[in-house]
């Protein structure tokens, strides 16, 4: 007897999907049979992600977008409607540190450090949220998960701003989840470790890997897929139950304190 989890008629958007955690969560969508846009700021990366699926058997649809800007968010998901017939599961992964607004000590950071950070965090992930929900409520529902962060429950120093931002949305999960519920719309995030992505591979040195995955109780870094992963459940029937929920990913790095407390080993103040 076995399980398999079967997305097949479900619409997702994945917002942020042409590289790192997004690609593989659109990817994965795919796999279990969802049709899934693929959003990304740069147009090439998104119909690089839309080939791969496509040659895999997957259907989806690469549509580039702004989501720093207000009217390109609402575009953007009026956009996944119409390519898809509808729109059931999205998964808002964008987020970022501006350029100069990295790492630094607390004193260091000023007002448009702060209000930087915030708006292309928290209040990114809120308007994609919304324009979401509005279309969800009509439809009978959905479920709208976010990308948070491990930084929200295992603070390091030189991080607070990109912390606090990521907290927030923490807890814009439960109050979504609260208010939209009787919609039918479920919301939860997902809080990944240290991933091994990209941006992660370019920033540090090996040595400060290999720092951080010392302080794991799993001795590992967490991997793309095992993010795609929960991410499918999550979307599933199986998990129809679970609103409201925030879920760490970090190969149990949260309960660990020992994690590396300074910039040693990071290549860059921008990461």
């Amino acid at each position: 007897m076995s399980i398999a989890i079967d997305l097949r008629g479900e619409k997702a958007l994945v917002t942020g999907a042409g590289a790192g955690i997004g690609r593989e969560i659109a990817i994965w969508l795919a796999k279990a049979g969802a049709t899934v846009v693929v959003n990304d700021l740069v147009p090439e990366r998104a119909e690089s992600v839309v080939k791969e699926i496509s040659q895999n058997g997957g259907e989806a649809f690469a549509v580039p977008a702004d989501c720093r800007d207000d009217t390109a968010v609402d575009e953007l998901v009026k956009r996944s409607v119409v390519v898809m017939g509808g729109l059931s599961i999205a998964v808002n992964n964008v987020g970022m540190l501006p350029p100069n607004r990295g790492l630094k000590p607390f004193v260091e950071y000023n007002g448009d450090d702060w209000r930087d950070i915030i708006d292309q965090n928290l209040t990114l992930s809120a308007l994609c949220g919304r324009a979401e929900a509005e279309v969800m409520s009509k439809s009978g529902g959905g479920v709208i998960i976010f990308i948070s962060s491990g930084e929200t429950t295992r603070p390091s120093p030189y991080n607070s701003a990109y912390a606090a931002s990521k907290a927030a949305i923490n807890h814009l999960v439960t109050s979504m989840a609260v208010e939209l519920g009787p919609t039918g719309i479920r919301v939860l995030g997902i809080a990944p470790g240290t991933t091994l992505t990209e941006t992660v591979a370019a920033a540090f040195t090996e040595d400060r890997i290999q720092q951080l995955v010392a302080s794991t109780p799993l001795r590992k870094m967490v991997e793309h897929d095992e993010l795609a992963r929960l991410v499918v459940f999550l979307a599933s029937d199986l998990a129809r139950c679970i609103t409201g929920q925030f879920f760490m990913t970090d190969a149990g790095a949260f309960l660990s304190r020992t994690r590396p407390g300074n910039l040693e080993g990071v290549r860059s103040n921008d990461t």
